[in-house]
């Protein structure tokens, strides 16, 4: 079995979702609430592969909440995750993906040396955070959709925002050694890291994100749009492709005009329905058949039956690690969503 470990986007959000998951008597409740709710388990479902095989999977609700970052709940954000993550070992999944702000907080805040939750040794080989997969599906969605929109990547510069993270580090060095871009922009906030990146890539340019976007005939966003920034869409190429591939996705609203076709990424879409709840929840355009990568990548592994933490740890994402679940993607059914 496989588990998918989640939460929603906001405190609004979660109070307007909250009969929909199963716990109506949270709707009305204030961030303190939630900053104390246990994780629940509030979808089961199966998964059929494009092979024919069937796999189960439930899916934990982590209580997390932005705002708790925002408001400085940093003790409540690590303590959701970790309590998902020893209900997920507890319910018997063989192995579980950490999605959304999930991974991003199990690696900034180290939780990795915080083994022991209550009275449980978390076995972390049965979590992945899912950055491979999505960071295949996101250069695979620059590759496949470029050409659509008239931008020969063999003539293309590519500008990658949050560069030196685990899914930016990952993209840099499929697009420079395999789709091999003609100018790669390497943007993020740490100037150590991106010369530590350029010096292994032996590849592109440090720039900031003034100067880099308008250059770009791609945008790939791994990271979230600065709080200040001024965009001037105007200044932008035309036809410019940009790849969002934050979370919640809204890169659109910032640049919306036209000429910039804004595509979200790192989601795939699976050739046949799975039954289940939480992606009407989140807002997908077909909750039936897409989902996020990295949810995508512990349903792999359970069809694979690799049961250990694929991803996991800061840039160690190798595009061989990648080809093997981009093979397995293809496989079982999986494709990145073009529209």
């Amino acid at each position: 079995m496989f588990g998918l470990i989640g939460h929603l986007t906001s405190l609004e959000h979660a109070q307007s979702v909250a009969s929909d998951l199963g716990y109506p008597e949270y709707a009305d409740q204030d961030l303190d609430f939630w900053c104390s709710a246990p994780p629940q388990i509030v979808d089961h479902f199966k998964v059929v592969s494009a092979t024919g095989q069937t796999i189960e999977g439930k899916y934990v609700e982590s209580c997390f909440l932005p705002e708790m970052l925002a408001n400085r709940r940093i003790k409540a954000a690590t303590r959701k995750i970790l309590n998902a993550m020893a209900h997920a070992q507890k319910s018997g999944i063989n192995i579980t993906a950490l999605g959304g702000f999930s991974s991003i907080i199990f690696e900034n805040f180290k939780l990795d040396q915080i083994k022991r939750v209550r009275n449980l040794d978390l076995d972390f080989k049965k979590f992945t955070t899912g950055n491979t997969h999505t960071a295949y599906v996101i250069c695979k969605q620059v590759e496949e959709a470029a050409p659509k929109h008239g931008i020969d990547l063999a003539d293309a510069t590519v500008a990658v925002c949050g560069a030196t993270g685990d899914i930016g580090s990952a993209v840099c060095r499929w697009l420079s050694e395999r789709t091999k871009v003609r100018d790669l922009l390497l943007v993020a906030r740490n100037q150590e890291r991106l010369n530590n990146l350029q010096a292994e890539l032996k590849f592109g340019r440090v720039l900031p994100m003034d100067q880099a976007l308008p250059q770009a005939d791609v945008v790939v966003w791994v990271a979230s749009l600065p709080k200040g920034l001024d965009v001037d869409a105007t200044m932008l190429k035309q036809p410019c492709l940009m790849v969002d591939g934050g979370y919640p996705k809204n890169i659109d609203t910032t640049f919306a005009r036209p000429g910039i076709h804004v595509l979200k990424g790192g989601i795939v879409e699976h050739s046949l329905d799975i039954d289940w709840h939480i992606m009407n929840i989140v807002n997908m355009d077909v909750p039936g058949r897409q989902l996020f990568a990295c949810f995508a990548e512990s349903m792999l592994l359970e069809f694979e039956k690799l049961h250990t933490n694929f991803s996991w740890g800061r840039n160690q994402i190798t595009i061989e690690k990648m080809d093997l679940i981009g093979e397995a993607s293809v496989r079982h059914g999986f494709r990145p969503l073009l529209t």
